[in-house]
């Protein structure tokens, strides 16, 4: 994580001035099922997806899209766009488990730690300054699919 000291000037008077939103947290709920008859996704907010897709875009207010990344994907094919300075991407670049821990998860599948990795695993970018759409659109597509897949539990890899 970079320092303010890190930034611009023109970074830290954004940061100063920026009415940043404050939400309630929302219901969480305990997994049901033991980890290891389990089905996990990993979901993280690095903007990681496969070099062959579209690059996260810069918009003003964040891009609110997600990417689908499958199990079967290798890390080594993954990329991060995510387009703030405001973190330090060295360990990333170094290794993506990092940010997104696919190698991890498939180790716990292996040692049988958890059940099974999902088909289906989700990236998006954090920094999105205008919210909206990624809770009314991107938060129930990406559920559906989550349960379309049957998943029991997430692991969450922010940034």
């Amino acid at each position: 994580m970079a320092s303010i000291s890190d930034l611009s000037i023109r970074e830290r008077l954004w940061y100063h001035t920026y009415r940043f939103r404050h939400a309630a947290a929302g219901p969480l709920s305990s997994m049901r099922r033991d980890p290891a008859d389990a089905r996990i996704a990993l979901v993280t907010s690095a903007g990681m997806h496969q070099q062959t897709e579209r690059p996260f875009d810069r918009e003003k207010g964040g891009d609110w899209s997600y990417r689908v990344i499958p199990d079967t994907a290798s890390p080594a094919a993954l990329v991060c766009t995510h387009p703030s300075r405001a973190w330090d991407r060295s360990g990333v670049e170094q290794d993506v488990n990092v940010a997104f821990p696919l190698d991890r998860l498939r180790e716990m599948v292996a040692d049988r730690t958890v059940g099974s990795a999902a088909p289906r695993h989700i990236s998006f970018q954090g920094s999105i300054t205008a919210p909206g759409r990624l809770v009314s659109r991107t938060a129930p597509e990406i559920a559906r699919i989550f349960d379309a897949d049957g998943v029991d539990g997430v692991v969450l890899a922010p940034v």
